[in-house]
């Protein structure tokens, strides 16, 4: 795809001009410095999250409702970013990203802060809502900010460092919500509220100008340049494909392991700790193997590990008759998943010219419509297919037709 390019540079300094059709890094940009700042924006965003789930019954109490409607403080986060994702990623390509970011943030630590005032149900849902929005302005910054703002042969590493402040999220999102909330369900929210304002901080010191060069297309254009790319658009489907097929199993991994091997809520707990730990040290490691083995052939390769791994899940009962038998095949699972990531990300990426915000929008829309995917079809796949056969060999047949969707992109020819 053709167009122009976005140009970085550290705060306070002039814009330099792209060279040989790619903007170089910024000078006094250091890749472990991106490296950090994407972690610690991530996990941030992700704790927030993830922070909602072990409040429901404290929350179902102190906000008077019933259980069936306190699934609406989950959802209103998670509709409020896939929704305004959409628009997030156009507007930010038509602005410097570090002010995009850092105004995103400002109103993300607001609203946070918020979901702690909120005096009644439908308040913190609204709540909940506005910090969907303002988090998807944050978090689609950051994916399409590291290929501007680092060497090529460092952006995967660094991508890296992102998914695993998700990973890290997804663990102590669940513990830090609980351990909180003994003092009160407000503390959680002002927390991470907390957290926000000294992240802007970080970020505001440190995140470079990546601003666009020329003349950047509306909504509309930005759309109509993604989709009018043959690689984008398969690879967007392709991502799709592959992510409903990752949910359909990683979803429902609690609900088996309570359905055939009797496990606790506090069991189940710490399994899914420790299969978020894998996808952590998947994302810090991975980026090593990536280099020695390419990016292509790591795309191929990982998708097909990783669902050799979820088949191996399913069959561990028969192996190893407890359910850490099926946690060890999960955590592997999970350990490619976290070296997976940063590869499918940086393949958009590569691809998305002026349109990386946009990009990484439609990227987190895909994610989340493949989750709803799997929501509406793994339950019953885990009811009426014995142990966990059915999740695995449908996550199994996705990923084989995520592959070939990719090999259609063209993601998959020869380095």
């Amino acid at each position: 795809m053709t167009g122009t390019r976005e140009t970085a540079e550290t705060p306070g300094e002039a814009p330099r001009a792209p060279e040989g059709g790619e903007a170089p890094p910024p000078a006094g940009t250091r890749v472990s410095t991106m490296g950090w700042l994407s972690f610690f924006t991530m996990f941030v965003i992700g704790t927030d999250t993830f922070l909602v789930a072990p409040l429901l019954p404290l929350l179902q109490r102190e906000l008077d409702v019933p259980l069936s409607r306190t699934g609406w403080l989950v959802s209103a986060y998670a509709l409020g970013y896939a929704l305004f994702a959409l628009v997030a990623g156009p507007v930010s390509d038509r602005h410097d990203r570090r002010r995009v970011i850092l105004s995103g943030l400002a109103a993300f630590a607001v609203l946070t802060c918020a979901c702690g005032l909120a005096w009644s149900f439908w308040s913190m849902v609204a709540a909940r809502f506005l910090a969907g929005v303002s988090a998807a302005f944050v978090s689609s910054q950051i994916w399409a900010s590291i290929p501007m703002t680092v060497p090529r042969p460092s952006i995967i590493r660094v991508m890296g460092y992102a998914t695993a402040g998700l990973a890290v999220a997804q663990v102590a999102g669940v513990p830090i919500g609980s351990y909180l909330s003994v003092r009160g369900w407000q503390l959680p929210f002002f927390i991470v509220a907390a957290a926000g304002v000294i992240l802007w901080g970080l970020l505001c010191a440190a995140f470079p100008h990546v601003r666009p060069a020329g003349d950047p297309p509306d909504v509309v254009g930005s759309y109509r340049r993604v989709f009018g790319s043959r690689v984008l658009s398969w690879s967007l489907l392709a991502y799709l494909v592959f992510q409903a097929g990752n949910y359909v199993s990683f979803s429902f991994i609690g609900s088996w392991l309570a359905k055939d091997f009797g496990a606790s809520q506090t069991a189940i707990g710490k399994a899914m700790m420790v299969i978020g730990l894998g996808t952590a040290l998947g994302s810090l490691l991975g980026p090593r193997l990536v280099a020695r083995i390419g990016e292509r052939r790591s795309l191929w390769a990982g998708i097909i590990t990783q669902g050799a791994f979820y088949l191996l899940a399913a069959t561990m009962p028969v192996i190893v008759p407890t359910m850490w038998g099926a946690v060890a095949a999960f955590t592997a699972a999970l350990v490619v998943a976290g070296f997976l990531l940063p590869i499918l990300m940086g393949q958009l990426q590569a691809h998305a010219g002026q349109a990386r915000g946009t990009v990484s929008s439609l990227s987190n829309t895909a994610m989340y419509l493949g989750a709803t995917i799997a929501g509406a079809i793994g339950g019953g796949l885990l009811s009426r297919v014995p142990g966990f056969w059915g999740p695995g060999a449908v996550t199994a047949a996705a990923f084989l037709l995520a592959i070939a969707v990719y090999g259609i992109a063209g993601a998959l020819a020869s380095e």
